[in-house]
Formats: C-alpha cells, sequence, structure tokens
C-alpha cells in the first residue's frame, strides 16, 4: 500500500476517565454530531495501554441500524484464529520463496494458488485474470557505504538509501563527484542539477555521479551520467523543509522510466547526500538487481454462484507485497479478512452477487485494479454497485479507521461518489454496536479504492495506519504507543507474522464479514436503483 493521511475526526466514547479526557480534545458526547458521526458508549483503554486492549460492552443497536442482530452474529462469527491461520500460510510461502510474495516472483504465484485454491473448494467461480507489467526488484540487498580512513561507514537500506527502480546492477568502489549542486538549497525548489549536459563538462570518467533531485526525471539524470562513463549515480533529495511528501529532506523514493541505465543507480536523503558532497569522499555501492518490461502477473477474481450478476457487491484486498519483505499487515492481513469474509458467505444464497478480488501489482502503480476495470464495459461497472477495500487493516499499533467516504473531515481528498457516505455509516454502526471507538481516515486514493472511485463505482473500507504517528490523543482511545508508527515495518523485511495485532485483524475481520452480508441481502445498494426498500431508511 502506498502511504495516505490518517488525520481525522476521532469518535471517542463517553466514559473516558478524568485523565483521558483531560488528553482527548475531541471526545463526542450526548447526541450523535451534525457530521452524522456516531458515538460510542464503553471505555478507552488508559493512555499508553496495549493495543491489545478488552473488547468493551456492546451498544444496543438503533431501530435505524444498517447492521441487523444478524449481520453482528455474522461478524462476530468470524475467529481471529481461522483468519491468521491464512496469514501463517502466507509467512511460508514468503519464507520459501526469498521472503517476499512481490508480484513477478515465485512468492506471488504460490500466494495465488493458495487463496485461489480455498475459494474454488468454497464453490465460487474463480478466475486468473493475466496481464503484463514492468517487474523490477533487488535480488540481493544492496550495499552503500562511505570509506573514511580505510574504515567502512555503513548507510541503512530503506532509512539511508534505497535502490532505484529499474536500477542496473553493479559493485564499484569509487570517488564521488558532485554535480552542479546547489548547497546549501534554495528556500524552494530550483535544482536541475544533471538536466543538462554541460553539468558533466568536468565530469572525470569512473567517478561515481552525485546528483541532486529537481528539474527533470531520474531517468535523464542518470543516462546523463552513463554517457559520460560514471560508474554509479547516486541521487539525494534537494533539501527543502516541508510537511509529508512535501519535504525534500527525507528519503526519496524515485524511479527510472525504463531499464536503459546499466549502472548501480541509488536515491538518499538530503543528509546523506550533503555528507557525500564533500571533497575526496570514496564510497562503496553494490545493487543486484532484476528488471522485465513484460512480466507475467495474474490478479485473482472469485463470484459466487447465486446472486443477480446486475446487482454485484465487491470486496478486494491486495496479494502482493513489495518486494524488499513478506508483506503479512500489508497487505497480507486485508487479504486474510476477505478470505475467511468468502469461506463464511458461500452458503448464504442471497439476491446480491458477491465478487471477491485479490489484486496484483499494486506496489507497482494500483495496475491490478485499473487493468480489471479497463477491461469492463460501462455496463460491467454500472453492475458493480458498491467496492469495498481492505489495505492494512492489523497494523501493531493500530487506530480503527474508517474511510471518510462523504468527506466530512474536510481533508485530503474529497468525498467518493455517491453512496460511499453510506458505506461509511455502515462500518460506523458496526463498531458502535460491537462498542468499539473509530476514526476517519482520509480517503485513500492511492490504494485500490482509487481506481474505483474514479470509475464512479461507490466505495469505502478499513485501515488500521502505516508510516504516520500516533498522537497521545489516539492513544487514549485505541491503546497503544503516542509517538509511534501505527506499523513500524511498513514495507520492510520486518513485516512479517510479528508484526500483527490479532485484535485489530479480529476486529476488522469481523466488520468485513457483517458489511458483506448487510450488501448480499440489501434490497437498496449504494450504487444503483433499490429493488424494496432501504436498510438505511
Amino acid at each position: 500500500m502506498s502511504t495516505r493521511a490518517s488525520r481525522g475526526m476521532v469518535v471517542a466514547i463517553t466514559t473516558v476517565s478524568a485523565m483521558a479526557l483531560s488528553t482527548v480534545s475531541t471526545v463526542t458526547t450526548g447526541a450523535a454530531p451534525a457530521s452524522g458521526k456516531p458515538f460510542l458508549t464503553t471505555s478507552a483503554p488508559a493512555s499508553g495501554g496495549s493495543a491489545e486492549s478488552p473488547p468493551g460492552s456492546p451498544a444496543p443497536p438503533p431501530a435505524d441500524s444498517p447492521i441487523t442482530p444478524e449481520a453482528r452474529a455474522f461478524g462476530q462469527s468470524i475467529k481471529v484464529v481461522r483468519v491468521k491461520r491464512h496469514l501463517e500460510r502466507l509467512q511460508e510461502i514468503a519464507d520459501d520463496n526469498g521472503g517476499t510474495r512481490a508480484s513477478g516472483t515465485p512468492g506471488y504465484n504460490a500466494s495465488v494458488s493458495y487463496v485461489a485454491d480455498w475459494l474454488r473448494a468454497a464453490g465460487y467461480r474463480v478466475t486468473l485474470q493475466e496481464f503484463t507489467f514492468p517487474f523490477f526488484r533487488n535480488v540481493t540487498f544492496p550495499l552503500f557505504r562511505r570509506i573514511v580512513s580505510n574504515v567502512a561507514k555503513p548507510y541503512i537500506n530503506n532509512t539511508d538509501f534505497r535502490t532505484v527502480t529499474y536500477s542496473g546492477s553493479g559493485g564499484v568502489r569509487a570517488r564521488v563527484q558532485g554535480v552542479d549542486l546547489t548547497l546549501p538549497p534554495t528556500p524552494k525548489p530550483s535544482s536541475t542539477s544533471g538536466c543538462q549536459a554541460r553539468d558533466f563538462a568536468r565530469f572525470v570518467r569512473g567517478n561515481i555521479a552525485l546528483i541532486q533531485r529537481g528539474g527533470c526525471s531520474f531517468q535523464i539524470k542518470a543516462e546523463r551520467a552513463q554517457a559520460v562513463g560514471a560508474s554509479g549515480v547516486i541521487i539525494f533529495n534537494e533539501g527543502q523543509a516541508g510537511q509529508g511528501v512535501d519535504d525534500r529532506r527525507d528519503l526519496v523514493r524515485g524511479s527510472l522510466d525504463a531499464p536503459t541505465v546499466k549502472l548501480p543507480v541509488i536515491s538518499t536523503t538530503y543528509a546523506v547526500g550533503r555528507e557525500l558532497s564533500a571533497r575526496r569522499t570514496v564510497v562503496t555501492l553494490v545493487t543486484d538487481t532484476e528488471s522485465d518490461l513484460r512480466r507475467a502477473t495474474r490478479n485473482i477474481i472469485a463470484e459466487s454462484d447465486w446472486g443477480d450478476p446486475n446487482r454485484v457487491v465487491m470486496l478486494g484486498a491486495h496479494l502482493d507485497s513489495v518486494p524488499d519483505g513478506p508483506g503479512i499487515d500489508d497487505d497480507g492481513s486485508g487479504v486474510a479478512g476477505i478470505l475467511e469474509t468468502a469461506l463464511a458467505a458461500k452458503d448464504l444464497r442471497a439476491q446480491n452477487k458477491l465478487r471477491f478480488a485479490f489484486w496484483s501489482c499494486h506496489e507497482f502503480g494500483l495496475l491490478g485494479s485499473r487493468h480489471y476495470l479497463a477491461g469492463l464495459s460501462p455496463t460491467e461497472k454500472a453492475n458493480i454497485r458498491l467496492y469495498l477495500n481492505f489495505d492494512v487493516i492489523a497494523s501493531p499499533n493500530y487506530i480503527l479507521g474508517i474511510y471518510d467516504g462523504d468527506d466530512s473531515d474536510r481533508v485530503g481528498a474529497p468525498a467518493g461518489p455517491p453512496g460511499s457516505d453510506r458505506i461509511e455509516r455502515l462500518f460506523q454502526a458496526y463498531f458502535t454496536e460491537t462498542g468499539r471507538p473509530y476514526r476517519s481516515v482520509d480517503a485513500a486514493i492511492r490504494t485500490d479504492y482509487g481506481p474505483f472511485t474514479a470509475a464512479g463505482i461507490p466505495s469505502g473500507g478499513l485501515f488500521t495506519g502505516t508510516v504516520d504517528i500516533k498522537t497521545p490523543e489516539e492513544a487514549v482511545i485505541f491503546g497503544g504507543r503516542a509517538g509511534a508508527r501505527y506499523d513500524p515495518c511498513y514495507h520492510l523485511r520486518c513485516d512479517d507474522i510479528a508484526n500483527i495485532s490479532d485484535t485489530a485483524l479480529g476486529l476488522n475481520s469481523g466488520a468485513i464479514a457483517a458489511a458483506a452480508f448487510v450488501y448480499a441481502r440489501a434490497d437498496d445498494l449504494p450504487g444503483g436503483h433499490p429493488v424494496a426498500t432501504d436498510v438505511f431508511k
């Protein structure tokens, strides 16, 4: 999954201790606020408590709740031990295949076989939708060291530096030479380092080119360095302070346009680049990569053999990991949640068709979900009455996040297509009635939710957080550790079976199942025209 903002309205509870109330500034009490966010009637874990907190007392369902007693019971029938068995198998698959389940690798293919076999055995009609994509991976982990007085100072992969996508392979120990650097940086981005041939006029063949971000693509910078005989390329961030993606001091995550550069190409933080700009700096740089512009991969699409094909309820999660890790939270957790829901729902025999998608190439730019939608006719898209996306639902320092379908928080992405607000309300109702706090999170246009909303399909989903930092307020409400990331192993090798909150996994899997139950039986779905009565009226 890609990172996204997750600062939104926190829906807390009414029986928080006096100490907690002094910390939480947005506790909801009394009637539901005008935004439509309901309040809960259970107690919060104390600040600094464990994220594995015990459940609160369920609230009685309001008379007009979309969560019927049957739907709630169906959700709570999902046992975390059964969900986690899928994660354990995905971990085993990664362990057997070089520690990864990335699209285009044997680990991904084994993951496809595992999920598809379960779905076929449950009676679903399973389609493996094949397509090709531009593949890239590190065959072995890269090595980058600065040599000081013949002593190697190592830099940390994915913290200080990373391999640029479509980098070539090679190993070199050589002097670093700056190319038209702007140090210190100007207040606003202005660098054109490495963009013009004249920038390399005095470049010494065999040196490693140190190039600053800005002014042109990484492809142009790297190709110009290769043309003058550089033995490697280091592209560092430009240096301006900012927030989030606008902070040009952090590790820059870039890509070449195609695998035309045969040299090692890495990116670094501004601080590392500044350090390397010192005169007579020598480094060791080793990359071992694999690129393939037409690597084959497959989405899994599974449909119930019952239900109206013109009224499709669709749930999805991405099956691929990043190349650098097994991807158990991101997004084995979502995969396990919807797979166990599919197994539980196989005999519902309801009026609406259930369709489950397990996407490939999410980590290469949402290519799997985009390919799927591009192959549908306008009528086939219209038949998908809603899409539910589950990308990261068991972060160890979790929040219980619901995509903000109506943009009531006025933060980040706009409201989803009409009907997305109703999906948000359904998940709110489930957590309310099971006695759990929740918060709205910015609708995740950079996950597979995005292509569906762009197609006009009402969408929603759940999210437990990745790289953002848990606030003191959230620690009071959800437990866990304030000042730490929701998922400290996001996109790293340590995103393994130990990087999971069983509590969050169980709670969100129950919510997924309850939503599938409601929408499989609903007369009026968020997208399209009602058959009879509205379950939300």
